[in-house]
């Protein structure tokens, strides 16, 4: 007969610290994306306003001019 006792063997870290670091490590460069993220979008944001305003600001001066005499 077969003898049905095995060996179990069980792997244990020898810095259990070492996941630790790493899970907050991971976290911190997530973190930092997601903060590179806003900033592309309010930047983005911001430049549209600022062309759309410019675009506008020479339209209003454009009209206003057409009234002047030359």
């Amino acid at each position: 007969m077969l003898n049905d006792n095995r060996q179990q063997y069980v792997i244990q870290s020898n810095d259990p610290k070492g996941d630790e670091w790493f899970g907050k490590f991971f976290g911190a460069v997530v973190l930092f994306v997601l903060f590179l993220a806003v900033v592309r979008y309010v930047h983005e944001s911001v430049m549209a306003w600022y062309r759309d305003t410019m675009i506008w600001l020479n339209a209003a001066a454009t009209y206003v001019a057409d009234f002047w005499p030359f």
